[in-house]
């Protein structure tokens, strides 16, 4: 007998996002032992308020005539105005507004571009560890996602197993540096070396293979880390990008499409875009937060907080004798787990009233991811619990 609704979203409710199952573990756990007890390292949740700059702008704003109407699908024209400028100062490519589609946040454009993007059938490659929510994106246009697993440790791009892994079918591949879960900043050499495969696997196939790059932790970087442009990189290339990292607004839901100027028949795919946008059911992107953002492209709201918690963290799991690869941006750490199962280790951080989130859910196993964006009590108060999981550890290794 056929179900009443959806059997494939309902399949995809059984396996569901690992990220969100451990938040709320922990919002058992806190009303269990209290908030002060539980260490809860599960959510991506930006920690900083948006500063006041921010805040005065989002009120000044808010008050503006005509601010709160409709606007073009692709967003207010001035603001991709500021865009373009922006992609074309670090590209090194004329971008220009038309090239820039406004939408609800990454999410948002990641399925607007897959929607104009993907046939039925068509295959994508992903980089694990990624976001798993990349399998949405990509499966609701009907597309195929190949996972690729990145050098272990570095979680750098492993050049040759993508070349591999290309096939007739593929007509893209999303690059996500900063890297979400492991922190990892893709080096120029490495993207280099891709556009000679993607080059390569062009002309074997005859036809592109589209890089969709996914930056809303392009901002979130340290100890002087540059993220390099892949649009200035790779002509084929899309960039989505959100503002919920960068800005502390995540809750405000804008971002941006950047088709590269230089792609063949790009006005064919801006346009998709528009209307998928539209026809997706977002519309337009929120008007107030667009003006907003265009104020603060540059920002990273509390980078310095972030790095001070990135290496206290780091250093109560390395000293507690976690294998650990210190990152280059975004707010995680992806340490090696000391057990084989990495399921099993989330139930004994669990124990432990440790939050954490097993790398099977970023398609890496053997590894666990921690958000570093909380609060410094709540990772200094953390250090006992992590000694005492690393000795839990140890005895069911013995």
């Amino acid at each position: 007998m056929r179900t009443m609704f959806s059997e494939k979203v309902c399949k995809s409710l059984a396996s569901g996002s690992m990220i969100r199952a451990m938040f709320e573990q922990g919002s058992r756990l806190k009303a269990q032992f209290g908030a002060e007890n539980v260490f809860d390292f599960a959510l991506g949740n930006p920690d900083p308020e948006p500063d006041e700059e921010i805040i005065d702008d989002i009120r000044a704003l808010a008050s503006e005539p005509g601010i709160h109407k409709y606007m073009p699908n692709a967003g207010f024209h001035d603001v991709r105005v500021k865009i373009a400028g922006l992609m074309k100062s670090e590209s090194g490519r004329e971008f220009t507004a038309d090239d820039v589609i406004m939408v609800t946040g990454a999410a948002a454009g990641l399925s607007v571009t897959f929607h104009s993007l993907l046939d039925p059938g068509d295959e994508v490659i992903t980089i694990a560890p990624y976001f798993m929510e990349y399998n949405s994106y990509v499966g609701n246009q009907g597309g195929v996602v190949k996972s690729v697993p990145a050098v272990p440790g570095s979680f750098r791009p492993d050049v040759p197993a993508v070349r591999a892994a290309i096939g007739p079918e593929t007509k893209a591949i999303i690059l996500n540096s900063p890297n979400n879960p492991s922190g990892a900043v893709y080096p120029e050499a490495d993207l280099l070396a891709l556009a000679e495969a993607l080059d390569d696997a062009e002309k074997e196939f005859g036809h592109p293979v589209y890089v969709v790059s996914d930056e809303p932790y392009l901002r979130i970087v340290y100890d002087g880390v540059r993220v390099p442009s892949v649009a200035r990189i790779f002509k084929n290339s899309i960039t989505v990008n959100s503002f919920s990292k960068s800005l502390a607004l995540p809750g405000e839901r804008i971002g941006y499409i950047a088709v590269c100027p230089d792609m063949e028949n790009k006005e064919l795919l801006e346009a998709a875009m528009i209307y998928s946008n539209r026809t997706l059911g977002f519309v337009n992107a929120p008007a107030l937060f667009q003006k907003v953002a265009a104020r603060h492209l540059e920002r990273a709201v509390g980078l310095e907080s972030y790095r001070e918690r990135r290496d206290a963290l780091y250093g109560i799991l390395t000293e507690a004798g976690f294998e650990c690869t210190l990152p280059e941006g975004a707010f995680y750490l992806f340490p090696k787990c000391p057990v084989a199962d990495d399921r099993l280790f989330a139930e004994i951080a669990l124990n432990r009233r440790v939050i954490v989130v097993a790398g099977s859910g970023f398609a890496y196993p053997g590894y666990f991811r921690l958000s570093y964006c909380v609060s410094m009590d709540t990772i200094r108060n953390s250090a006992e619990a992590f000694r005492a999981i690393a000795e839990d550890c140890r005895k069911r290794s013995c």
